[in-house]
């Protein structure tokens, strides 16, 4: 079979190229995931507690060292990546949509180039909001609020961090970000661009909005642990379910109080 003949078999199969693309990526954001949560076991096993011993006083002090630049460099890479392995399952039936409608718009031989165009626009919203990720965890490694395993080590702050994302899972703001997730055929009825700009207009603004629904979902990394691939997996998990389930919209609400109480017996088990 000539190679075109071949190409354009392979892309006329959209849908599965697409699927095995997204799966790729998961796959391969999953797997850097393990490999550092791997590396700062071992780090941890080899430097004990990550503690420093003040003799003098024989009390542990945290030893804290100010980021560089190949710090907040690689902190940035480790969100940008775990954020691809959280989120894209969610995003598959919007880019799936998408990769649907435009075969019926665009170039019937080439439609996984503008769902390549869209899913980018997307990720490029993650990653801006990764780099904000980054600069917020630098600031509470320098004020000292993070563990070696970058957890809060503060009952309060994380009490808080809980509070606010359960109270925000009944604004409006979030009911709405989740209800354009919930609704692919709706959004590009409505926001349908042609062309390759168009592709990439549309995916930041889905971006933009997931972001908007999700935010502070994932500031709750900064209590259960930055590197908890539990956690990791529970919130990306979560996130899918009120996405994709007919009662989704109850789910987040559930999920709101279940934040709010965990929060306020946090808060309260540090004044005690």
């Amino acid at each position: 079979m000539p190679l075109a003949t071949f190409t354009e078999t392979v892309l006329r199969r959209d849908r599965s190229v697409v699927l095995v693309g997204l799966g790729a990526i998961v796959v391969l954001s999953w797997a850097y995931l393990v490999y550092l949560a791997w590396g700062m076991s071992s780090t941890m096993a080899m430097s004990g507690t990550g503690m420093a011993v003040d003799m003098g006083m024989g009390m542990a002090m945290p030893t804290v060292q100010p980021w560089g630049v190949v710090d907040y460099w690689l902190m940035f890479v480790m969100w940008a990546v775990m954020m691809f392995a959280m989120m894209t399952p969610s995003a598959a039936p919007m880019v799936l949509t998408y990769t649907k409608i435009n075969r019926q718009q665009e170039d019937k031989s080439k439609p996984v180039w503008g769902t390549a165009v869209f899913f980018f626009g997307y990720l490029l919203i993650w990653t801006l909001f990764s780099a904000v990720a980054t600069l917020a965890q630098g600031g509470l490694h320098a004020a000292t609020l993070l563990s070696p395993m970058m957890e809060t080590t503060s009952p309060i702050l994380g009490g808080i961090i809980l509070m606010a994302a359960g109270v925000f899972q009944f604004t409006p703001l979030k009911q709405a970000c989740l209800s354009h997730c919930r609704t692919p055929l709706g959004y590009f009825m409505t926001e349908w661009r042609e062309g390759k700009w168009g592709a990439l207009v549309m995916g930041m603004r889905h971006g933009a909005f997931c972001v908007g629904c999700c935010w502070l979902i994932m500031a709750l990394l900064f209590v259960a642990g930055i590197m908890n691939l539990f956690w990791i997996a529970v919130i990306a998990a979560y996130v899918l379910l009120e996405k994709v389930l007919p009662h989704g919209r109850k789910i987040s609400w559930a999920f709101g109080v279940l934040m709010v109480g965990w929060g306020v017996w946090l808060i309260a088990g540090a004044l005690i």
